[in-house]
């Protein structure tokens, strides 16, 4: 009985030691909204410390596919290189970091930002409107419109709105006899840019249309041709590097980056080497 007694009494003298050492008492609950606001507001935080573990580790893991010229792609000595990889790697510099390429096929690309095989992408990547439901996008580091090209002396042809009762010889399946067609010209099939540009030439097609970043190209490799750009599409399809959402510090810090590479040309430059043409301005 006594030892009864001297449990109870022990049991109660703790049960009011706790009591006394509590902060909270049973008259001052905790808010459930405070504690669901508490847990958000600590994901948030943890969501946005992709920077400071960046930084810290001194490595921006960077996804491409690497089979993409001019954009990222071997060169002949297996070396990874093109105008994306330079623009990662000034950003990565911006950053304080180093870039490191992670190469995967285009279907793996945006599965490996989610389960975080990188932390971005570079890899002209379209910020559609599904995406964006998705992930965070910077602002666009590039802009590529289609444009209408001609032979030299054509001078019938100074708008897409020209192309009216015209012929443009085009991949017939492609965008860019869509909008031939759009504008009423009769498309003529051909099966490459290349097929496209001899029917130019020889007078058979009145113009073809395609990306200027392909137009671009074909004249660095061959720089008599006697062509031009006579019109292009005012609006661009742009491209932009996709961060996983609630990364607000890291989209902040690329995003400085990339201002700051277009303003001291360094962007521009970039471009130019690869494409022969700037495609790094919204204008």
């Amino acid at each position: 009985m006594k030892k009864r007694v001297l449990a109870l009494l022990t049991a109660a003298a703790m049960l009011a030691l706790t009591a006394c050492g509590s902060n909270t008492t049973a008259s001052e609950p905790v808010a459930e909204d405070t504690l669901v606001s508490d847990t958000a507001a600590a994901a948030t935080e943890a969501a946005t410390d992709d920077l400071a573990r960046i930084q810290e580790d001194g490595v921006l893991l960077v996804g491409v596919e690497g089979t993409y010229p001019p954009y990222n792609y071997h060169d002949e000595n297996d070396v990874l290189t093109g105008y994306e990889v330079e623009v990662a790697q000034a950003v990565a510099e911006k950053l304080g970091v180093t870039a490191q390429f992670v190469e995967t096929d285009w279907d793996s690309l945006i599965a490996g930002l989610e389960v975080g095989r990188f932390d971005v992408i570079f890899n002209d990547v379209t910020p559609t409107n599904e995406r964006k439901e998705k992930y965070d996008f910077t602002d666009p580091y590039s802009y590529v419109r289609d444009v209408v090209v001609v032979a030299g002396s054509n001078d019938e042809i100074h708008s897409l709105e020209d192309l009216k009762g015209k012929t443009t010889s085009n991949t017939i399946s492609s965008t860019f006899a869509q909008l031939a067609e759009q504008y009423g010209s009769e498309v003529i099939a051909v099966d490459s840019f290349e097929a496209s540009v001899e029917l130019v030439l020889s007078g058979r097609s009145d113009a073809t249309i395609n990306s200027q970043v392909v137009y671009a190209e074909y004249m660095a490799a061959h720089p008599d041709a006697d062509l031009k750009i006579a019109a292009q599409t005012e609006e661009a399809q742009v491209s932009a590097v996709p961060v996983r959402k609630g990364q607000a510090n890291l989209l902040d810090a690329l995003n400085t980056a990339l201002k700051e590479l277009r303003e001291d040309g360094t962007l521009s430059e970039i471009s130019l080497r690869y494409f022969g043409t700037d495609i790094t301005q919204a204008e």
